[in-house]
């Protein structure tokens, strides 16, 4: 296993340094890669793939990774599991204390791309990975850490932090506008006019172009509008009532149904 640390200062990871990085990752032989590396806000990673199975950790920010039909939001406390050869990009939304790990997986048993909650027991061995440049190496121990991390991965549970988009350009002008703008009182109505279709018309668009309703969309992508602010630390009510809710309790319930808690519980245990 080789450990790559690059958890310095933001201000010493550059593009330059990034691409070199990803060379390195691809042209190792270690069946097992552990990285760490601190982000500033507003970086980009510009398309690519890896011939492993990453799994990315946001330790700290929250990133905004992207593949050709889809949008990942990884928040604290979560990470994206990405299938070998899947082509993706990312932006950091904020400071990012990011751990990688790179398995070789098969590809069905990686599955699709998917957001899952990272456990504290999965927590500590994706920093006993990273960690382990600075003790002495003991291949079984490793092994052992590594087997137990991805059985860990499988049961993991996964978030809807993954925001399909359509292929219809149409569609997709008026998702993109939305992620801009998101508000929960948008409706179906709104967007079927907007497009000079009637309301059953849109709804089967909707759904074969994305895979899910339009309300589960809209839900998803105030979600994704949501989380960036609260972990600045935005007043609840504030962003609840920017996203279209008419109070805290309507912008919690929908908070809880997709996060599985409260707003105000989230980022307690996520800066905790």
């Amino acid at each position: 296993m080789r450990v790559i640390d690059l958890t310095g200062t933001a201000q010493s990871v550059d593009q330059d340094y990034h691409n070199q990085s990803l060379i390195w990752i691809e042209q190792a032989n270690e069946p097992v890669l552990a990285l760490g590396r601190v982000y500033p806000a507003g970086f980009k990673v510009a398309l690519h793939s890896h011939r492993r199975t990453q799994l990315w950790f946001a330790r700290r920010g929250i990133v905004l990774v992207s593949t050709d039909d889809r949008r990942w939001m990884i928040p604290p406390g979560h990470a994206l599991i990405i299938p070998a050869g899947a082509e993706h990009s990312a932006d950091m939304i904020s400071a990012v204390e990011m751990r990688s790990i790179y398995v070789n997986v098969a590809s069905d048993e990686a599955g699709r791309p998917r957001v899952v909650e990272v456990t504290p027991l999965a927590q500590n061995l994706i920093e006993e990975l990273v960690e382990e440049e600075d003790r002495p190496v003991r291949e079984n121990r490793l092994t052992m850490v590594t087997d137990l991390l991805l059985d860990e991965f499988r049961q993991l549970p996964e978030r809807p932090l993954g925001l399909p988009f359509p292929n219809d350009q149409r569609l997709a002008r008026l998702c993109r506008q939305f992620l801009k703008i998101p508000s929960a009182t948008v409706s179906i109505d709104d967007w079927a006019r907007d497009m000079g279709i009637g309301r059953r018309s849109f709804t089967r668009l909707f759904r074969a172009q994305t895979g899910i309703s339009f309300v589960m969309w809209r839900q998803q992508a105030c979600l994704f509008a949501s989380l960036p602010r609260l972990a600045d630390g935005e007043a609840i009510t504030n962003v609840a009532l920017d996203a279209g809710y008419e109070n805290i309790a309507a912008f919690s319930t929908m908070f809880r149904r997709m996060l599985g808690r409260s707003p105000s519980t989230y980022l307690k245990t996520r800066t905790s």
